[in-house]
């Protein structure tokens, strides 16, 4: 049975963008958007172009270059809001124009002083007016998470009724758990009227650790479409990230799930990203951190050298990393030395090594990590000893 897919919506350049001191310019969005767009993401949303000038300039220039993918604007259910996006759309290949406004009873009451009934019809007119642009509207139920399931679904219906293509339900503050959010998922599919018009779409923030959790939960449950950033960069704790949704059905294949996403690109695609809005990348970041393919445990530099399938389920090269790292600590054993040695032109034998590790536990407890060059130090110490080290 072949995989069905599901669509990658990447926000990098708009929800990314959202992160304080991660302002880009146009010219460096639009590399980004290029970079988006080789790497094979089906919906590059390009910004909110009512925001700001800047921000408008930078819709307009990325649907200029942007091949393959859709590009999307963002709005509220403001026609002003509207005219402008489908202005700034107006060189894209594939447009699509992203309305939506808060669901939940917190944002009825508190941010929009409004009922239920309003905001019905407020959503349906969005959806309706950005239909008069283009084909391919997408509407999002803000708050969707905190948002009763009953009126969500009442809610999602007159969106499809107004033209909506895509419902995206953000779990817009990262309340949700996964059980949760998969089964608000699995309510719409069983309960939206006209649901088999439009895709369900997971829009997940990372507030309690569960973007992408959620996400996988969702789509397992019937969503066909992933919003996500490139290195899970977003407002506050930051939205789902890209690279793990991609790699977690990947190597979950029972599940019938894939992506387009050329994976051989995530891990330069991430120190682009994180270059451009000078974002360091925790280096215990799964997928693209420095230390997601880095063993310095002695009994696991052990067993990735003997086979290193033993403590990695991916290869390091399917996603762009040359090769694994073999990081000398005071906790690696004889192993991982002898391995790093010989890549440096020393073949020990087993009773050399055993000379050298007694060397190399002084050099380790003293830094964090034995470099190459420490090596070589330590053999001429074990020299200058009289061992015979062989090179």
């Amino acid at each position: 049975m072949s995989n069905q897919k599901i669509q990658i919506f990447d926000t990098t350049l708009r929800d990314g963008e959202q992160v304080p001191g991660c302002k880009l310019n146009t010219d460096q969005k639009v590399v980004i958007a290029k970079r988006l767009d080789e790497l094979g993401v089906d919906v590059i949303e390009a910004g909110f172009p009512i925001s700001s000038p800047g921000d408008f300039n930078s819709v307009v220039e990325i649907s200029k270059v942007v091949k393959n993918a859709t590009v999307c604007g963002l709005t509220r259910a403001v026609k002003e809001d509207i005219d402008v996006a489908a202005q700034a759309l107006k060189f894209a290949k594939k447009p699509r124009i992203h309305t939506g406004i808060g669901t939940s009873d917190s944002h009825i009451k508190y941010k929009f002083n409004a009922t239920r009934e309003e905001i019905l019809q407020r959503a349906a007119e969005a959806v309706a007016y950005a239909k008069t642009f283009v084909d391919d509207v997408e509407f999002y139920a803000e708050d969707a998470g905190r948002t009763d399931n009953e009126f969500l679904a009442k809610v999602c219906s007159e969106a499809i009724k107004a033209g909506a293509t895509v419902l995206n339900i953000p779990d817009t503050t990262g309340y949700c758990l996964p059980e949760e959010y998969g089964a608000k998922i699995k309510y719409l599919t069983e309960n939206v009227i006209g649901i088999e018009k439009a895709i369900l779409s997971c829009h997940c923030h990372n507030d309690l650790g569960m973007a992408t959790a959620n996400s996988i939960a969702g789509v397992i449950n019937g969503a066909r479409q992933i919003e996500c950033t490139i290195n899970g960069i977003g407002e506050r704790a930051g939205n789902t990230a890209l690279e793990e949704v991609v790699m977690i059905l990947r190597q979950h294949p029972h599940l019938g799930l894939d992506t387009n996403i050329n994976a051989e690109l995530l891990y330069n695609t991430s120190l682009m990203v994180s270059e451009s809005m000078g974002m360091i990348v925790q280096p215990n970041k799964a997928i693209v951190g420095a230390n997601a393919f880095a063993h310095s445990s002695g009994i696991h530099q052990d067993g990735v050298i003997k086979n290193r399938a033993t403590y990695e389920i991916m290869d390091p090269l399917d996603v762009g990393v040359n090769e694994s790292s073999i990081v000398l600590t005071a906790r690696s054993g004889r192993a991982a030395l002898a391995y790093r040695a010989k890549k440096v032109g020393y073949e020990l034998s087993k009773v050399q090594l055993d000379v050298v590790y007694i060397e190399f536990l002084k050099f380790a407890d003293i830094k964090k990590e034995v470099i190459d060059d420490d090596i070589h130090q330590i053999i001429e110490v074990c020299k200058i000893q009289g061992e015979l080290i062989r090179c």
